[in-house]
C-alpha cells in the first residue's frame, strides 16, 4: 500500500495493491514525504469510498472525535439492517463535534420530540443513547436529552439503499441545482452560507442523496406524518424556506418529494441555520470582550 496524499499527521490518503484509493489512519503516517509505500502495521483503520470533499475537510475536526467514531460505528452497523454511507465516519464526528461545543457553550438547539422518534426508529433511537453514553464517558461531556434525535438523524440520513449504489445524478446538473438551493436558503433565512464549511459539504452530501432517490425513483416514506407537522411547527420560518425549495426542484427537476424527505431537508438546513448563527454568536463574543 502506498500513501499519496497528507491529510494530517495521523491520516493519509492511500492506494491499495488493486489501485483503489482509500482513507488510512494510523499514527504518524502523515509525517514521511509522499509519496511512500507504508507498513500495514502502521495502520489502524482503513475507509474505502469516502466522498473526495470531505478528504481535505477533516483537518476541521478533532482527531479525537474521528477516532471515536471510528471505534463506534461498527457496533452501529452491526446492528442495523442497511449499509451506511462511509462518510458517515465524518458526518457524524461533526454532528458530535457540534453538539459539544454548543453543551460547553450553552448554546440549545431545539431538536425533534423524542418520543415520535422512539416510535418511528426505535433502533436507530437505542444507537443514539450509547453513542451518547460513550461520549460522555470518554470526553465528560453529557449531552442533553433532545440531542438524542439528531444524532438518530445522522445514523438514518447515512442509509444507502441497494438502488443508491447503483444509480445517481449523471443527468442532472447537480452543482448548478445546489447553487440554486443555496441561494433559496440565504434569501429565504437572510444568512451568508459559508460554502467551504464541513457543514455545507454534508448538507450537499444529503441534496445528492436527495437527488439520487429521485432519480431511481425510490422515495424515503415512512408515514412519519406527525413527525413531520410537528418539524413544520416548531420550524417554521425553515418550513416556508424548504417549502421554496421543492418548488424549485419540482419546476426543474419535474419530481416528487415525500414528507419524509421533507422532513430531511427541514432539519438539515436549520443545522445549517443554526450553525451560522452559532459562529456569529461566537463572534460577538470575541467582538464584545
Amino acid at each position: 500500500m502506498f500513501a499519496i496524499k497528507k491529510i494530517n499527521n495521523n491520516v493519509a490518503v492511500c492506494k491499495d495493491g488493486n489501485g483503489c484509493e482509500l482513507i488510512a489512519f494510523g499514527k504518524g503516517i502523515g509525517f514521511p514525504q509522499m509519496p511512500y509505500e507504508i507498513k500495514l502495521e502502521n495502520i489502524d483503520r482503513t475507509f474505502y469510498n469516502i466522498s473526495a470533499q470531505y478528504m481535505g475537510l477533516m483537518n476541521e475536526l478533532p482527531m479525537d472525535i474521528i477516532e471515536f467514531t471510528m471505534k463506534i460505528l461498527p457496533v452501529v452497523q452491526s446492528k442495523l439492517d442497511y449499509d451506511l454511507n462511509p462518510n458517515l465516519v465524518l458526518t457524524l464526528a461533526d454532528h458530535l463535534a457540534f453538539a459539544m461545543e454548543r453543551e460547553r457553550k450553552k448554546i440549545y438547539i431545539e431538536m425533534p420530540l423524542i418520543y415520535d422518534m422512539e416510535q418511528q426508529y426505535p433502533m436507530e433511537m437505542k444507537l443514539s443513547r450509547y453513542i451518547v453514553a460513550q461520549l460522555d464517558k470518554v470526553f465528560h461531556v453529557k449531552l442533553k436529552r433532545n440531542e438524542l434525535s439528531g444524532v438518530a438523524m445522522s445514523i438514518i440520513s447515512a442509509k444507502i439503499t441497494s438502488e443508491q449504489k447503483t444509480k445517481g445524478t449523471d443527468k442532472i446538473d447537480f452543482e448548478g441545482v445546489l447553487k440554486d438551493i443555496g441561494r433559496i436558503i440565504e434569501k429565504e433565512l437572510h444568512i451568508v452560507v459559508n460554502k467551504e464549511s464541513f457543514d455545507y459539504a454534508r448538507f450537499a452530501t444529503h441534496m445528492k442523496y436527495l437527488l439520487d432517490r429521485i432519480c431511481s425513483k425510490q422515495y424515503i416514506d415512512t408515514d412519519n406524518i406527525t413527525l413531520y407537522q410537528n418539524l413544520r411547527e416548531e420550524f417554521a420560518d425553515i418550513s416556508r424556506c424548504v417549502d421554496c425549495i421543492i418548488e424549485y426542484l419540482n419546476q426543474k427537476l419535474d419530481c416528487e418529494v415525500t414528507e419524509e424527505e421533507k422532513m430531511y431537508l427541514i432539519l438539515h438546513v436549520n443545522r445549517i441555520c443554526s450553525k451560522e448563527k452559532c459562529a456569529e454568536e461566537t463572534e460577538d463574543g470575541k467582538g464584545n470582550r
